[in-house]
């Protein structure tokens, strides 16, 4: 194409330019712009670095002849200046071409005065902005190449907010799945759940929790935690979490719930290394006893009679590694005042000091002894913030807990 650009009237929803001082400083340097021109035509080519030139212009143009020379061209590029009119790219199959690969980089097309409708469609299609060909001028030029790049990026950081507030719906919902309301309804224990995200971006994982009652003397309680982060993990603790309610309320035969969860575990689990470990406790109120199983997870704290002790319960395999159930541990509760705490791992695994020594269940215990004076709500809470304080900062995982109490520590 031949001739000269004319920028159309910005509508009112055009920025207006950034102000070339601010108060109280000096002049604003502008950023230089990497533009490149797609135009096959030398004579509007040249027309262009004239135009830039005049203006004087803090841009640097780069020309392809076609859209195959300018491809390997793109990286780095701020602004696409494109003519409709290419040999190998015609029309809005040319721009939806170039669309395809700008990546960050904002998109102007160039039309002929009869054209100028294929510009507002171009608009439409995706383009920051179009040029008409007619009168020179390179000022207009140049702020429409700068007005382009400013949109361009208004519009990708909209984009990104808005993948982040999706996400964080996607999580608030997964969330609401894994860490449900205790299904319960006696008074002669209290549970206190407790749920702290690692910093993984506030990317939420699979650690899940859950408690049901299904007769006045038993409760069953489990915590859990799928290995790895992210929106499938945390979508596969919701399914088991749900899955173990399914065979809690159903009665399943306490040794057959764990290898049904792995029976789902299996068929749902979107990596064939995805494992999860699980501690499950069945209260039995009226004889004073727990059973309690554990598939690869660390081990409940009794708190009772002033004293803390890891739950002496035989660590099984993880689920989904190789099916085989664990086995049972019967605990007995000799006083009517006592405490269980459930949690996963991740609170356990901050390192303490300078070296890669982790605070482990030994540690946690001891954490535990030091609590004097700690209300027993409150006490998750607590146990975090100082396992955050000898790790040096936030812990890197999730961290589920359920404490359980009864008698007058409730």
């Amino acid at each position: 194409m031949t001739g000269s650009f004319v920028v159309p009237p910005q509508s009112e929803t055009t920025p207006a330019p950034a102000a070339a001082e601010s108060a109280g400083a000096g002049p604003v340097t502008p950023e230089r712009l990497r533009v490149l021109l797609i135009e096959d035509d030398d004579a509007d080519a040249f027309l262009v670095g004239e135009l830039l030139d005049e203006a004087d212009a803090a841009v640097d143009l780069v020309v392809a002849t076609s859209l195959a020379r300018a491809r390997p061209l793109v990286n780095g590029i701020q602004c696409i200046l494109l003519d409709l009119g290419l040999p190998d790219a015609q029309g809005l199959d040319g721009l939806r071409r170039v669309l395809a690969m700008a990546g960050g980089a904002a998109v102007c097309v160039l039309t002929g005065r009869q054209d100028e409708h294929l510009g507002v469609i171009a608009v439409a299609e995706g383009a920051q902005d179009y040029l008409v060909k007619g009168q020179v001028d390179g000022v207009l030029l140049t702020r429409a190449l700068r007005y382009a790049v400013e949109r361009k990026r208004a519009d990708e950081d909209a984009r990104r907010l808005q993948e982040v507030e999706l996400r964080q719906a996607e999580s608030a919902r997964l969330e609401r799945g894994l860490l449900p309301r205790p299904l319960m309804d006696t008074d002669r224990i209290a549970v206190h759940p407790f749920y702290r995200p690692g910093r993984h971006a506030a990317l939420i994982g699979g650690d899940f929790y859950d408690v049901v009652q299904i007769s006045p003397d038993r409760v069953d309680l489990i915590v859990g935690d799928v290995c790895g982060h992210g929106t499938d993990e945390a979508a596969l603790g919701v399914m088991l979490r749900v899955a173990w309610r399914a065979l809690i309320l159903a009665r399943v035969p306490d040794d057959e719930v764990l290898p049904a969860l792995e029976q789902v575990l299996i068929s749902e689990r979107r990596l064939q290394e995805t494992f999860t470990t699980v501690a499950t406790v069945r209260l039995d109120l009226a004889a004073h006893r727990a059973t309690v199983r554990l598939a690869g997870h660390p081990p409940p704290l009794l708190l009772t009679g002033g004293k803390v002790a890891p739950v002496p319960a035989p660590g099984g395999l993880l689920l989904g590694v190789a099916p085989r159930p664990p086995r049972a541990h019967e605990l007995e509760f000799d006083s009517d005042d006592w405490s269980l705490l459930m949690y996963t791992d991740g609170l356990i695994e901050g390192r303490v000091g300078a070296g890669d020594e982790r605070l482990d269940v030994p540690g946690l215990t001891a954490l535990l002894d030091a609590a004097h004076g700690v209300a027993l709500p409150d006490l998750p809470a607590w146990l975090v913030g100082r396992a955050e304080d000898a790790n040096g900062g936030p812990l890197s995982d999730d961290v589920a807990m359920l404490l359980i109490s009864s008698g007058s520590g409730r």
